[in-house]
Parts: C-alpha cells; sequence; structure tokens
C-alpha cells in the first residue's frame, strides 16, 4: 500500500511538473487583448503607432512626443492589463512635457502573436530602433521598465545606447521569484522566460535609478535592492515606506521627475 501511495504521488507530481512546464507562461503573462485607441482612453494628443516584426507580427504603442529639450520615456510595462491601464501615468508625464513611447508586448492591447521574453526584447529594441527612425536621439530616450519591464528595460540598456533606465519595482529574476512561489518544482530547470536581471545589469553602464515600494507583496524590496547592489555607477535606489507594487501615484511621480531632472541638469552643465 505505500509503494502504491508512493507511486501515485510521484505520479501527480510528475504530472503537475509536467503542466506547470507547458503552460508556464500562462503564470508569468496576463494580457488584455482589446485595442483601445488613445483617445479613448483620454490622450488625443498620443498617436497608436503599429511596429512590423521580421517575424510577421504587429505590435501596437502609443506615442506622445516630447516637449523641445525634453527626454522621451520609452516604457516597458508590466505583466498585466492593457497599455490604456497606463493612461494616467502617460497623462502625468506628457504634461511635464516628457515623450512617451509605450509598447505593447504580442498578445497585449491588440497586438499579434504570444509573449515571451525573446520576442519582449526583440519588439522592444525594434520601439527604441523606431524612436531613432523618428529623430529621437540616443542621449534623450530614458528606457522605463515597470515589474515585469524592468527586465525588458535593463537586457535593452545593455545593448543599446541610452540616456538612463528608470527601473520601477524590479526583480533579481523571473527565475528567482517563481522558485519562491514553488519552492516544491524545481524551477530553475523548468522555466524559460527568465529575465536574469541580476545578471544583465552588470552589462549596463548608463545612469540607474531603482523606485520599489518596502510593502511590495508581489516582488520583495529586498530584490531591490540586490540588483541595486549589483548595478554599476551611477546608480540611485529609492524605497517607500509603506507602498506597495508600481504604485503610480503622485509621490513616486514626483520621485521619478526629480531624478530626471537632475539627470538633464547635469547633462546640460557638462556640455557648457
Amino acid at each position: 500500500m505505500l509503494k502504491l501511495l508512493a507511486i501515485t504521488a510521484l505520479a501527480l507530481y510528475l504530472a503537475v511538473a509536467v503542466y506547470m512546464y507547458v503552460a508556464q507562461r500562462r503564470f508569468i503573462y496576463f494580457p488584455e487583448a482589446a485595442r483601445t485607441s488613445p483617445a479613448a482612453a483620454g490622450l488625443p494628443d498620443v498617436r497608436e503607432r503599429v511596429l512590423s516584426t521580421p517575424d510577421g507580427e504587429k505590435i501596437v504603442a502609443w506615442y506622445g512626443k516630447a516637449k523641445p529639450g525634453e527626454p522621451t520615456l520609452l516604457y516597458f510595462h508590466g505583466n498585466g492589463g492593457a497599455l490604456e491601464f497606463r493612461s494616467a501615468s502617460i497623462r502625468r508625464y506628457l504634461d511635464r512635457g516628457r515623450g512617451m513611447f509605450m509598447m505593447s508586448y504580442r498578445g497585449y492591447s491588440g497586438s499579434t502573436g504570444s509573449p515571451s521574453e525573446a520576442a519582449n526584447v526583440a519588439d522592444a529594441k525594434l520601439a527604441y530602433d523606431q524612436l531613432i527612425e523618428d529623430g529621437v536621439r540616443p542621449e534623450d530616450i530614458i528606457l522605463y521598465g515597470e515589474s515585469l519591464g524592468t527586465g525588458v528595460a535593463i537586457e535593452v540598456a545593455a545593448q543599446k545606447k541610452v540616456a538612463g533606465v528608470i527601473l520601477d519595482s524590479p526583480y533579481t529574476s523571473i527565475a528567482e521569484l517563481a522558485s519562491a512561489l514553488y519552492p516544491w518544482l524545481p524551477v530553475n530547470l523548468l522555466i524559460e522566460d527568465r529575465y536574469d536581471s541580476i545578471l544583465h545589469i552588470r552589462d549596463v553602464r548608463v545612469p540607474i535609478f531603482i523606485v520599489h515600494g518596502e510593502a511590495d507583496d508581489v516582488i520583495p524590496v529586498e530584490m531591490a535592492r540586490r540588483l541595486f547592489a549589483a548595478a554599476n555607477e551611477p546608480k540611485e535606489i529609492v524605497t517607500i515606506p509603506g507602498a506597495g507594487h508600481a504604485i503610480h501615484d503622485e509621490v513616486t511621480f514626483e520621485i521619478i521627475n526629480r531624478w530626471i531632472d537632475k539627470q538633464r541638469a547635469m547633462k546640460a552643465n557638462a556640455a557648457r
């Protein structure tokens, strides 16, 4: 009887492990597929852009241009929702004069295809190239990663010339996060989309700014601190007491904009 129970338990464990492996991206990405125009989301001064990928997919992005002398944020959002859910954040930055190019991932906001780390990073580099083609200089592009998007931003920053990187609620790696959630599974052997930010950040050599809520129950603030420790100078980190995950309120907005203002002032002084 004990042998039968052991065999049954092992069979169940293997079945669950196989399911988790096959369906793993369902546990990482939670897309809202509906396509909404920027105007319908209250952003009449933002235009929809559709990027064509080399493998035949269509990537929907929203683009609000910067005022003269202001940077453009190339924004990579989190793993849930859609572009319209970030309309308030877009509005805040545009009202400050910053430009905003927010790309959706495959399967999100009307974009075709299915998301993966390889696809998201490739599409993010395509979005960067589009900004360059539009006449935005690399020194005027700041990468902004939100939650899942922090891994995308770090990988792009390691390969493309930019002015700086903002990491909002970052993690060390998705593999490590998943291991904490499913300690009974061999996650490191199963997971494909690893987003190993703790490794890639060593190749980023532009100013880095990290903001993270100390009460974040999705991504522990300790991950942000470890990522900060692994990053090259110049770097800054702000942790907000009592704040949760990726809180886009006036407090974090002002914190981030002060950092942007400081970077722009330093750049202007260096050019004199």
